[in-house]
């Protein structure tokens, strides 16, 4: 119960910070922050940190890292750019074989960490030269453009306005649904509920802010559509964590994998799918980063195996495993691209981004130790 309010209040902290941030680079810009289009801009830089946040926070539920994610992202990108642009593959066979190969360099990590024990930072630490390395050989080192125009649909397309609040209307429908099924459930069980108060204003809130959000999008072009993908791949992650068997394993193995094994779950087995969703997840995100962009570049995806992490840490994981969440992370990855979008406007210096985004990651792990000691 005292591990559900810390989360609770984490999440609150993070929604204040949130407000704190966009007041000020709203005020700092005049209003130009909150603009339909910047804000579009921000949910689109969200979703690929975000993707390869909800498979870090996997590997860091249990008690693992990966640093490979971003070289492994900018591989798999790269390799989108040159199957389209130098092999004339269709689109549906270049997404085919990108997750395909995501899945298979997911697998060769977690092979060796779960497997061949050897720790995953040296693993991860490997496959991030590794992955570079293949990359810069298959391009020469050269930027491959430009992409067709049907695969940058993946990252440039949008959502009918129309198709945008419709979408909203009935994931809001089925998440008040979801929450009164959940309700009942526990009160037949005779477990504590919230105040029905208390329910109906969380689910206010939610709506004005989804149903809000998309119409000031639908104000620009409409719901852009990684944003859509990072949407149902949240829902899709939250509910393997919270309502699987294979989720329950992977808290009880980052909480003590002695006791783990001990009750019969698959240590090894587990460990491998936990890398191997997260190769798909990167091979996701290598698609929409290179549609994005228009082109393979051998440095798009540098350092993003940090902003992945520093999502994680800042959205409630723990570094030491067994704690964290789906929504957390994705909090969490939204605030970095709140300072990185609200930075790069003000044309802060990049030294100077680095370091604000260090300091955060730093008290974000200092925090987190604090609570620790505390209980």
């Amino acid at each position: 119960m005292n591990k559900l309010k810390s989360i609770n209040l984490q999440v609150y902290i993070m929604l204040i910070a949130i407000v704190v941030i966009m007041a000020f680079f709203s005020v700092a810009t005049d209003g130009a922050y909150v603009s339909a289009r910047n804000i579009s801009n921000l949910l689109s830089q969200t979703s690929t940190t975000g993707i390869l946040a909800i498979g870090m926070v996997f590997v860091i539920i249990s008690a693992e890292i990966d640093l490979s994610v971003g070289s492994m992202m900018d591989l798999l990108g790269g390799f989108v750019a040159i199957t389209n642009v130098w092999w004339g593959w269709s689109l549906s066979v270049t997404i085919i074989v990108t997750l395909a190969l995501g899945l298979l360099l997911g697998a060769w990590n977690g092979w060796w960490v779960a497997y061949q024990k050897v720790p995953s930072f040296i693993v991860t630490l490997a496959g991030m030269l590794a992955f570079r390395g293949v990359l810069i050989g298959l391009t020469n080192g050269t930027t491959v453009s430009p992409i067709s125009q049907d695969m940058t649909v993946i990252g440039q397309g949008y959502l009918p306005d129309t198709v945008g609040m419709i979408l909203g209307t009935i994931g809001m429908l089925l998440f008040i649904a979801w929450g009164s099924y959940q309700r009942k459930a526990r009160q037949n069980l005779n477990l504590n509920v919230p105040a029905m108060g208390k329910e109906t204003m969380k689910y206010g809130l939610v709506a004005i802010v989804v149903l809000g959000a998309i119409y000031l999008l639908n104000d620009y072009r409409g719901v852009p559509f990684p944003v859509l993908l990072l949407a149902l791949l949240t829902i899709a992650s939250t509910f393997i964590a919270r309502k699987t068997a294979f989720g329950r394993h992977i808290y009880a193995i980052g909480g003590n994998i002695d006791a783990a094994r001990l009750s019969g779950i698959a240590v090894e087995k587990v460990k491998l799918m936990i890398f191997v969703i997260n190769g798909l997840l990167v091979g996701i995100a290598g698609l929409i980063l290179s549609s994005r962009l228009g082109a393979g570049a051998p440095s798009a995806g540098q350092n993003a195996e940090l902003d992945a992490i520093a999502a994680c840490v800042i959205g409630g994981a723990s570094l030491a495993g067994g704690i964290g969440s789906i929504y957390g992370v994705v909090i969490g990855a939204f605030i970095i691209a709140l300072l990185d979008n609200g930075m790069s406007m003000l044309d802060v210096p990049t030294f100077w981004q680095y370091i604000v985004k260090g300091a955060i990651l730093l008290l974000a792990v200092w925090e987190d130790s604090m609570s620790k000691k505390k209980a």
